[in-house]
């Protein structure tokens, strides 16, 4: 994975070189990672122990909260120190550790992203060989076949990113260390690793894109034949929220990696803060407030929970009393 290069560290330029603006952002952007951590913690929590959610819907959802866990943890920590550091070094090892594990887990959510879509075509289209054709074993075998071909994919990403020479400039224009930014350094020539790139991002985003239309489609048109409208509305419902998630991945992911590597603007860092540090905050909001199966078990647990703690007073009070 390692290349002829001749740099031993890199500097993050991070996401702005104001002082002023450094610290409202820290507090912000920590604000938001620990959102992210209790959000997501909470639908994995939340899935553990309702009985009712244990459908195959809910296991790739607690995936996906596990995924967005670490790949918000892959960027914010490093990002925020830098936020309130003066030496922003990051050493080329370092460098392409951060680099590996961020395409391993954005590779992991977007095959978890097609797999939840497939679920719900097998679901609304084919509800009664639905438990036949999503077993739990399924399950687990594809969540295993989406890490491993992350794992693989991750490989290649990162030695062509970093399988050149760096011999150059060492400033990378971003807050982490991302193809475009890495790329820009290197001094040989990068034409067939921007094409190993793109092949593979091509397989990786516009194959599970196809797969998640496809799986539309064809929910569209058995919705579509339903005679109930209160079905039809159900069935749109129980989508929605995939819908919503898809949309804020692939739209920026679109933007950032399937354009010319010429193309790219300082617009790169907006959008690269919002599917990265944003992104996996909003995703337990989506798939909790805009579902009624997870608001019923939340409350569910709620009164669970306060139930057993009226039961502990009394018996403490009887127990105080005796």
């Amino acid at each position: 994975m390692a290349g002829n290069h001749t740099q031993i560290e890199f500097i993050l330029l991070g996401i702005t070189d104001r002082p002023c603006a450094q610290t409202p952002l820290f507090v912000l952007f920590l604000l938001i990672y620990i959102v992210t951590l209790v959000g997501n913690v909470g639908i994995i929590t939340l899935v553990r122990v309702s009985p009712s959610l244990h459908t195959p819907m809910y296991f790739f959802l607690t995936h996906f909260a596990f995924i967005d866990i670490c790949y918000s943890t892959v960027i914010s920590p490093r990002m925020l120190a830098d936020l309130l550091s003066e030496d922003k070094t990051i050493s080329f090892t370092a460098c392409r550790m951060q680099f590996f594990t961020f395409a391993f887990f954005g590779v992991v959510e977007c095959h978890l992203l097609a797999m939840m879509a497939y679920d719900r075509h097998v679901a609304i289209c084919q509800p009664l060989l639905y438990v036949t054709i999503i077993s739990s074993r399924v399950c687990w075998q594809l969540v295993a076949s989406s890490y491993l071909f992350a794992f693989l994919s991750a490989i290649a990403y990162t030695w062509s990113v970093f399988g050149g020479s760096f011999c150059g400039p060492n400033h990378i224009d971003h807050f982490f260390c991302d193809e475009v930014p890495v790329l820009k350094l290197v001094c040989s020539d990068t034409h067939s690793s921007e094409m190993v790139i793109f092949a593979f991002l091509t397989i990786n985003e516009v194959g599970t894109i196809v797969v998640i239309l496809l799986s539309y489609v064809s929910i569209i048109r058995t919705v579509l034949r339903m005679c109930s409208a209160q079905s039809r509305a159900r069935a749109f419902h129980t989508c929605a929220s995939h819908l919503m998630a898809v949309s804020m991945y692939f739209g920026p992911a679109f933007f950032m990696y399937l354009q010319p590597p010429s193309s790219h603007r300082s617009l790169d860092k907006v959008v690269s803060i919002f599917y990265t540090v944003v992104t996996p905050m909003l995703n337990p909001f989506i798939y909790s407030l805009r579902n009624k199966e997870v608001k019923g078990a939340l409350v569910k647990c709620g009164r669970r929970l306060f139930n057993h703690r009226q039961l502990r007073r009394v018996l403490s009070s009887r127990t105080y009393i005796g």
